[in-house]
């Protein structure tokens, strides 16, 4: 399957680079918002929850595949707990990346070229 690019309308060009580097990532794995902001040539992982937080390009640009660097779920939609963060585990469990505790059972489903 074929993962659809954002063409761009209406986002930053910081966004952009985020939405490019986030629909990259397969399914089945995941990415911390350290090593996407590392592979975009940012400096700070705030910078792109932010702009995930705000992904209008949703499921194309999987933002529910970018983790905390401490292996937890981080945030999604804007919240940091509750529904919207119970949807993210749902949505990596059915791609087969579990969770345990509020940690990543498997280091192995951290997708490497997110950073490089």
């Amino acid at each position: 399957m074929q993962t659809r690019r954002p063409d761009g309308a209406g986002v930053t060009p910081f966004q952009r680079k985020v939405y490019d580097a986030v629909a990259a990532i397969p399914r089945g794995r995941v990415a911390t918002y350290k090593q996407v902001a590392a592979g975009i040539g940012c400096a700070s992982c705030r910078a792109v929850g932010q702009a995930l937080k705000g992904n209008p390009f949703a499921p194309a640009v999987p933002c529910h595949r970018v983790i905390a660097s401490d292996l937890t779920l981080g945030g999604f939609r804007g919240k940091a707990s509750g529904r919207a963060v119970a949807a993210k585990q749902d949505l990596l469990r059915r791609e087969g990346v579990t969770f345990a505790a509020g940690r990543l059972l498997d280091e192995r489903k951290i997708w490497q070229s997110a950073g490089k």
